[in-house]
Order: C-alpha cells, then sequence, then structure tokens
C-alpha cells in the first residue's frame, strides 16, 4: 500500500470509528440512536477539522456525544500520521521506514530524520495553547454556567478553536460573546496560532529563545516562517478592513455597537474564514460583497502544516510570485531573495487548479440537487466544506441527503488534499525518463 493511500485510509478508518460512536444511544441527548447521515456528516465535520453542522452540538448531543467530538477534532487536528505515531512513541516502538516516510508526507517535511522529535514537539505545543486557552476561557463561561458546565465549555471550545474545527455548544456559536474581548481575543490568537503551523511556532520559539540570549543574529528564519507569517499578518489586516468597510451600514451585522465592538466584529470575521468555522456575526444577513470575500479567505486558508485547510498561504504567495516575475519579464521566480524551485510552481498550480475543479463541480451538483437556495448560498457553502472552514449561511439542515453526501465528499477531499487523494488513487508518481522536445504556445 502506497502511503498516501495509507493516510487516506486512515481518515476514513477514524471517520467510520467516529459515526458509530456518534450513532449510539448514550452520544444523544435524547437517548435514542443517532440518524446515520447526522452521524456520518457530524464525524467528518469533526475528523476534517471543519465545523459545519446539521444539528445543534449543544443540544442534539450528549456530554458523551459532544467528548468524541472535541476528540474527533483533537485527532483530525493534530493529523492521523501524528495521532498514530504519537500513539507508537507511548508504547515504546521504532518506526519502521514506511512510517517514516508517511510521517515526512503527512507533515510535508523535506526530510526524515528527527521525526520522533517533532511529534513530540507537535503534541507539547498542542497542549500548552489548548490548556492556555482553557484558562482565559473560565472567567468569561463560569460565572454565567457555573464551574461544571463553565469548565467543560472552556474546553471544548479551545479544542476546536486550536483545532480549528469550529463547533459550538452555544445555539448562536459564538454571537452572545461579540463583544467581550477576553473570548474573542482568546479564540482568535488559538486560530491564528493553530493554522500557522507547528514549524513556524516552533521557530518563533527557537528564535525568541536565541532573542533573549542575544544570539538570534546568528539565526536565519526560513523562508516558509516569512512566507507563512507575512502572508497571515497582511491577510488578517486586510480582511479587518474590508468587513469594517463594506459591512459599515449593515445594521444587521453591526446593529448599534460602538466603533470598539465593530472592530472586534470585523476581527473575529476575518480571522475565523482561516479554517475556524466559529462566528460573532449571523453570515445569512451578510452582503454579497462581504460573503465573497469571506469565500475569497476561506479557499486561501491557513498555512502548511497547521490545524487548517484551504489551497494554504504559501501556494498564494509562490503564484502570486510567479505572475509578479511573468510581468517583470524574469525567468525565476523569486521569495525573499529565494528561487522558487519549478517543481514547487508546478504542484502550486496543481493544487489551486484541483481545487477549483473540486468547489465548482460541488457547487454545480448542489445546485441540481437543491435548486430552492442562492448560488451564492451554495458556493459558500461548498468552500467552506472544501477549505475545512464550517461557517454557513444557514442553509446547513436543510440541505437535501444527496446535497449532505456531497458535502461530506467536499469536506474529506479538503483535509485530505487534492494531490494526495489522486496519489492514493492513482499510485504514487514516477519519475519520467523520456524527455520531449520544447515548443512555443501561444498563452493569454
Amino acid at each position: 500500500m502506497t502511503v498516501s493511500r495509507t493516510i487516506c485510509l486512515g481518515f476514513l478508518a477514524v471517520i467510520t470509528l467516529g459515526t458509530i460512536l456518534l450513532m449510539m444511544p448514550f452520544a444523544t441527548s435524547s437517548g435514542n440512536w443517532n440518524d446515520p447521515i447526522v452521524a456520518l456528516f457530524t464525524s467528518t465535520s469533526a475528523v476534517c477539522v471543519t465545523g459545519l453542522s446539521v444539528v445543534d452540538p449543544g443540544t442534539y448531543f450528549s456530554f458523551w456525544g459532544q467528548f468524541f467530538i472535541a476528540l474527533l477534532a483533537q485527532i483530525g487536528g493534530l493529523g492521523y500520521m501524528t495521532t498514530t505515531t504519537f500513539l507508537i512513541l507511548l508504547i515504546g516502538r521504532k518506526f519502521d521506514l514506511r512510517q517514516k516516510i508517511a510521517i515526512q508526507q503527512a507533515l510535508d517535511r523535506p526530510g526524515m530524520s528527527g521525526s520522533s522529535q517533532i511529534i513530540r514537539s507537535i503534541i507539547a505545543t498542542t497542549l500548552i495553547f489548548e490548556i492556555t486557552g482553557i484558562f482565559l476561557l473560565l472567567p468569561a463561561f463560569v460565572p454565567e454556567h457555573g464551574w461544571n458546565y463553565g469548565l467543560w465549555l472552556a474546553i471544548f471550545h479551545s479544542v476546536n478553536a486550536w483545532n480549528n474545527a469550529g463547533f459550538s455548544l452555544f445555539k448562536d456559536n459564538l454571537i452572545g460573546y461579540q463583544s467581550s474581548p477576553l473570548v474573542v481575543f482568546t479564540i482568535t490568537t488559538l486560530i491564528i496560532f493553530g493554522g500557522i503551523g507547528y514549524q513556524v511556532i516552533l521557530e518563533m520559539y527557537i528564535w525568541l529563545r536565541e532573542k533573549i540570549n542575544k544570539s538570534a543574529n546568528n539565526f536565519n528564519l526560513s523562508l516558509d516562517f516569512k512566507v507563512a507569517t507575512s502572508t497571515t499578518i497582511l491577510l488578517l489586516v486586510l480582511g479587518t478592513f474590508l468587513f469594517l468597510t463594506i459591512e459599515q451600514r449593515n445594521h444587521e451585522i453591526f446593529g448599534n455597537l460602538n466603533l470598539a465592538d465593530k472592530f472586534l466584529v470585523a476581527w473575529f470575521q476575518s480571522v475565523t474564514p482561516r479554517t475556524a468555522g466559529f462566528n460573532t456575526v449571523d453570515f445569512g444577513k451578510m452582503t454579497d460583497a462581504a460573503l465573497f470575500i469571506t469565500i475569497v479567505l476561506m479557499f486561501i486558508g491557513a498555512s502548511p502544516g497547521g490545524t487548517g485547510g484551504g489551497i494554504k498561504t504559501t501556494t498564494l504567495r509562490v503564484l502570486t510570485s510567479c505572475t509578479k516575475s511573468i510581468l517583470q519579464g524574469k525567468e525565476d521566480v523569486l521569495l525573499y531573495e529565494r528561487k522558487i524551485a519549478v517543481s514547487l510552481i508546478l504542484k502550486a498550480v496543481g493544487v489551486v487548479l484541483g481545487s477549483f475543479a473540486t468547489v465548482l463541480f460541488a457547487t454545480l451538483l448542489i445546485s441540481v440537487t437543491d435548486p430552492k437556495f442562492d448560488f451564492i448560498q451554495i458556493l459558500f457553502e461548498v468552500v467552506s466544506a472544501f477549505a475545512t472552514v464550517g461557517l454557513s449561511t444557514g442553509i446547513t439542515s436543510s440541505l437535501s441527503v444527496v446535497a449532505k453526501i456531497i458535502v461530506i465528499t467536499t469536506m474529506y477531499i479538503g483535509r485530505v488534499g487534492v494531490l494526495l487523494l489522486m496519489s492514493a488513487i492513482l499510485g504514487d508518481p514516477r519519475p519520467s525518463r523520456v524527455h520531449y522536445p520544447e515548443e512555443n504556445l501561444l498563452v493569454g
């Protein structure tokens, strides 16, 4: 079995197990057997760290159902191979070559050395951020809901925020906390760091440590770090500005909020499309312009190696740099004075075209099966599913069974990745020894 098939089948196995657990009577608040479609949809959404839901998790599921959702989101956020590798480390087994290759491909690492140390660092980083998030959310939830339920709310939302899952136990998601700086900045910080990538976080930690020891000048930040952080900051600032500007006169979104609260709302809506799925406003009341901006942000997504989806920030930067080089008449694609390999450019093109094809095909199918919805609503739902975001204009629960299955498939493709899935179906690519002559072709 190829490495790509191992990863894809691993996610399917976890989704299947999650579906079985969520179907059990003890997983629902009613105590009855769960609807298989609801269980499958919720399990896929949790494992694919999406957050789309056809029911209200806070009332439909029992504590155990909610616990399974959080656990599946944790496994999905870490990734199948990371979780499996961590369990192997716990029982003291050593990796074989196939497992090392699988870890390398799952974490998108250039080499296989130090895999066990990377896994330990990922687990430690996850626990540090999630536990910190829990403690910060306690003052917001405990006074209103009591210690027991308030603690569970803090745990559930911290895990979902870090893993960019977006499930909430509140009926209106986080709309009730749209003016709470503590909740807004805690959740958005977890989302940003969860989606920016473990490698970037570890590199940031090393840089800060060297800075304190006054030896940071000897430490060179990687291209991954520079691209991921600069692109993330740019998108966050741009998104906040655009939401503030476009929705300024939309009283259904901002209402009578003061300027500070409007900024909190705009900031949150700029962060959450980076594949998180939480919301502090009703997206069904947004203007088409704001929905379109959200679709673009969702499609771009987070950074490689993180818990988010989308085509990734690095893919966007490679293609924009490629366009810039063409316009300037240059033959090399440069980023921060570094030449980008042709193979990476081809991979970026493949990711974008494959992603576009998946989104367009799924949107077309749902437009046929559920013509009662507006096109912008369907496109929004599909991009949200593919980019593993979890935002919705409110149509998820009203989708037909066929449309729900299409969304389930889209979430799975978005989580494992278009190229990895194609590799699993067609087999790992092999380099060709045949070279063909070049010929010019009119383009553009």
